[in-house]
């Protein structure tokens, strides 16, 4: 068994390499895949940024069966369905957003060992035929990004989350590997009750972000403010503000004084909101100004800043949406 997973990590060290060209792991990564391979069931706490999605999509390519990934969000899950596609690793994805026929069309090609990857909505989780579904595929890990999600203790709590327990009953032998950024004491222990761990297991990387500088500033005219961090600072960003009402003024006003910007919020329609979250992962300057709908699944490596004009709800979203500011581990400011 011991050789059986040597063998295996050092074959997911050479595909770190030939996927990500990375030469090696950041730390808490390589202990978090040692777990997978091991099958015990584990929660990782790292930054946002820190590379969370490696953990699972590496150990994925050299398991037998597949790796489900539950997600929270259409987009983050079209999003990573095709940059690894582009990799050529074969994934795919279950949500709301395919129709009946392409659900069932998808199920059947996961059976026939099509995918290595397949992302799901959590609601997926009410549905019997689903379950049934799983229960006739070889699954080795399941893991669940954003992982805060099903405590009522954490600051975005989704009730479908819970529902997330019944593949224990179907497969109570496939481990769970549960992710997050932010998360309180109470939260990892939460999540680990929730998802039904025998045995409570963490690994928690440090908070700390040396290459993001936090700025905390007293200011009357906040709006030249704005404009003169856009001025400054070259590269994508991002501000945060309270009402729906405040984005779009704001972000006309940037417009008027020669900053490309726009506007998101929970208002807007679905197309909407997705035509101008792809405008913004693709301008390599686009400042976008939002509510904190504008939130999970953001993974543009060269946000250059980070601006809340407002208080953010609580310390845990505000780490997690300074968080998005340098990813890419070159300096950035919130």
């Amino acid at each position: 068994m011991t050789s059986l997973i040597n063998s295996k990590k050092t074959e997911i060290k050479n595909l770190l390499k030939k996927y990500y060209n990375f030469e090696n792991f950041r730390l808490g990564q390589e202990q978090a895949i040692d777990n997978i391979l091991e099958k015990k069931d584990t929660v990782v706490v790292m930054p946002t940024g820190g590379g969370k999605s490696l953990i699972f999509q590496l150990p994925a390519l050299v398991l037998e069966g597949v790796t489900i990934v539950v997600s929270p969000l259409i987009a983050l899950m079209k999003d990573q369905v095709e940059s690894l596609t582009r990799l050529g690793v074969p994934a795919t994805f279950i949500n709301s957003s395919i129709s009946l026929s392409e659900t069932n069309k998808r199920l059947e090609e996961i059976k026939n060992g099509f995918y290595k990857i397949i992302y799901v909505a959590p609601e997926r989780f009410y549905s019997l035929p689903f379950l049934q579904s799983l229960s006739e595929v070889e699954i080795s890990l399941f893991a669940i990004d954003e992982a805060h999600c099903i405590s009522q203790w954490g600051y975005d709590f989704r009730p479908s989350y819970l529902e997330i327990i019944a593949v224990r009953e179907v497969l109570p032998q496939v481990p769970i590997l549960a992710l997050t950024a932010t998360a309180t004491p109470d939260v990892v222990s939460d999540i680990q009750n929730k998802l039904g761990f025998k045995v409570h297991n963490v690994l928690q990387k440090s908070f700390e972000r040396k290459n993001l500088t936090y700025i905390v500033k007293q200011k009357e005219d906040k709006l030249g403010y704005i404009l003169n961090i856009c001025k400054k600072i070259k590269g994508a960003g991002i501000v945060y503000v309270k009402t729906r009402k405040q984005t779009k003024e704001i972000a006309l006003a940037l417009h008027e004084m020669g900053s490309y910007a726009d506007f998101y919020h929970d208002g807007l329609d679905a197309n909407t909101r997705t035509v101008k979250q792809d405008a913004w992962m693709k301008a390599p300057n686009m400042v976008m100004i939002s509510t904190n709908a504008f939130g999970m699944g953001i993974d543009k490596p060269n946000v250059r800043f980070v601006v809340h004009l407002d208080m953010p709800e609580s310390l845990e979203a505000y780490f997690q949406e300074a968080g998005r500011a340098g990813r890419d581990e070159l300096e950035a400011f919130a």
